[in-house]
C-alpha cells in the first residue's frame, strides 16, 4: 500500500461500503460519499453465496453473516402447480461449495459493513462528481457541495446508472433494458410453513424464502415493457399474475399490503467495459458490470470486487485483470439464464420443465451446478491484512491451501 494514503468511495451501497471497510482495514484513510440522506438501502433482501462470505471473512464479518442463515432442509425449483422440478438441500449446497447460502435483509448487511468504518467516514446527503481521474503524477479530484476533495484512489460504486462510468468511458453504450421487471417484498406471514423454493412458470418466476428474523422474502419477475406500472397497485398485479400458484404464494400475497411491494425494471450492461479503471479511479459493482438477478450474483460480485480492489489498490490494471473476465463471464451466464427463465413459449416451457425433472433424477446436484465456478471463488492470496488475528490468518491459509491460485480465479 506504499503511496496510497487517502481513498474516496462514491456510493454507500453494499459494494462501496465493503470496499471502504477493506481499504480501512489495510490502513487507508477512507471517506464514503453517499447521495441519499441515509444508508438505509432501497430494496429488500440479498442472497450471499459462499464466494461473497469468504470475501467478507477478509474484513471480519463472514461468520456474523453466516450465523444469519435460515435455509434448512430441502429446497429447489417448482412448477406453478406445486410439482418439484429439481430439489436440493442446504446441506448439499454447503458441502458442494464449502459454506452455506445466506439470505438476509440488505439493511442488516449494510449495518454490519458500516460498523467496520470509523466515525465520520461516511458522509450522507453528499452528491459527488468526478472532476479529474488523476494520473501517476497527480491525485484524483472529486467535487462535492462542500468543496473539492483529492485522493490517491477513487472507488466508483455509484450503481447501474453510474455518472463516473460515463465520465471515464463516454463512448460506452451503458446499460440496456433486460426485458423484464421484478417485484420484491419482505413481510411476516404467520402460520405458513414451506420449503425454500423458486417457481418457474411460463414467462414468470416466483421465489419464497424464510429469513432468520421470522419474516418471509418473496420476489417475482415477468416480461413487461420498460417503465410499465400496474393500473391500480403492484400487489393487485401480483395477484393477477400469481394468485393461483401453489402454497405459500397466495398466503404471502394475502398478508401483503400494496405498500410492501417494490417494483423495479431490470437493466444490465450488455457490452463489457474496456477496463474497470482509468487513472486513479476504479469501478465496482453495478457501475462496472450490472447483470440480471437470475443467478443472484449482483451483490456477491460487488463484494468480490471490493475485496479484490483493496488487495490491488496500488495496481489498478491488476484489479481489472482479476475482475473483468470473471464478471463478464458471470454476467453472460445470468443473461442466458434470464432467457431460459423468461421464455413465454408453451412448448419451450414444457420441454424446459421435462428436462429439469429428468436431469434432476439422474443428477440430483443439477440445481447447484449453475453455481460451479461462481460460489467456489476465493479471495486473492494475501487479501487479509498482515498482522490480523490468528483466526483470520488461519482461515485465509486454509482457504488458499490446495486451491486455485489468484491468477486462476477466473473460470
Amino acid at each position: 500500500m506504499a503511496g496510497l494514503e487517502r481513498a474516496i468511495v462514491i456510493g454507500g451501497g453494499i459494494g462501496g461500503l465493503t470496499a471502504a471497510a477493506a481499504l480501512h482495514r489495510r490502513g487507508v484513510r477512507v471517506t464514503v460519499l453517499e447521495r441519499a440522506a441515509s444508508l438505509e438501502p432501497v430494496g429488500a433482501a440479498i442472497s450471499l453465496s459462499p464466494n461473497a462470505l469468504r470475501a467478507l471473512d477478509v474484513i471480519g464479518i463472514g461468520d456474523d453473516v453466516r450465523a444469519l442463515a435460515a435455509w434448512q432442509g430441502d429446497g429447489g425449483l417448482r412448477a406453478p402447480g406445486g410439482r418439484w422440478l429439481a430439489r436440493t438441500s442446504a446441506a448439499a449446497a454447503a458441502e458442494r461449495f464449502g459454506g452455506p447460502l445466506v439470505l438476509l435483509h440488505r439493511a442488516t448487511l449494510i449495518g454490519h459493513l458500516a460498523a467496520r468504518l470509523p466515525a465520520g467516514a461516511v458522509r450522507t446527503g453528499t452528491a459527488a462528481r468526478l472532476l479529474d481521474p488523476g494520473a501517476p503524477d497527480r491525485p484524483a479530484r472529486v467535487g462535492t457541495p462542500a468543496g473539492d476533495l483529492e485522493a490517491d484512489l477513487v472507488v466508483a460504486a455509484d450503481g447501474i446508472h453510474s455518472a463516473v462510468r460515463r465520465e471515464l468511458f463516454p463512448s460506452h453504450p451503458g446499460p440496456v433494458y433486460s426485458g423484464f421487471t421484478t417485484w420484491r417484498l419482505v413481510i411476516p406471514v404467520p402460520g405458513v410453513e414451506f420449503a425454500s423454493h423458486e417457481t418457474w412458470g411460463r414467462g414468470r418466476i416466483w421465489g419464497t424464502h424464510p429469513l432468520r428474523d421470522g419474516r418471509v422474502y418473496a420476489y417475482a419477475a415477468a416480461p413487461a415493457p420498460a417503465g410499465e406500472r400496474a393500473p391500480d397497485d403492484e400487489r393487485a398485479e401480483l395477484l393477477r399474475l400469481y394468485g393461483d400458484w401453489h402454497t405459500p404464494v397466495p398466503e404471502v400475497l394475502a398478508a401483503a399490503r400494496p405498500g410492501d411491494v417494490l417494483r423495479h425494471d431490470v437493466h444490465h450492461i450488455a457490452v463489457p467495459l474496456p477496463a474497470f479503471h482509468r487513472g486513479r479511479v476504479a469501478l465496482a459493482g453495478d457501475a462496472a458490470h450490472a447483470m440480471p438477478p437470475t443467478l443472484g450474483q449482483g451483490g456477491n460480485q460487488a463484494i468480490e470486487d471490493a475485496i479484490t480492489l483493496a488487495h490491488h489498490a496500488a495496481d489498478l490494471p491488476a484489479y481489472t485483470a482479476a475482475r473483468l473476465p470473471r464478471t463478464t463471464a458471470i454476467a453472460r451466464r445470468a443473461v442466458r439464464a434470464a432467457r431460459l427463465n423468461m421464455g413465454t413459449g408453451r412448448m419451450a416451457t414444457v420441454v424446459r420443465d421435462s428436462a429439469l425433472i429428468a436431469l434432476s433424477r439422474t443428477a440430483p446436484a443439477l440445481f447447484l451446478r449453475g453455481f460451479d465456478g461462481i460460489a467456489d471463488w476465493r479471495p486473492p492470496a494475501g487479501a487479509a491484512r498482515p498482522g490480523g488475528s490468528a483466526e483470520e490468518a488461519g482461515r485465509m491459509l486454509a482457504a488458499d491451501h490446495g486451491r486455485r491460485g489468484p491468477e486462476e480465479n477466473t473460470p
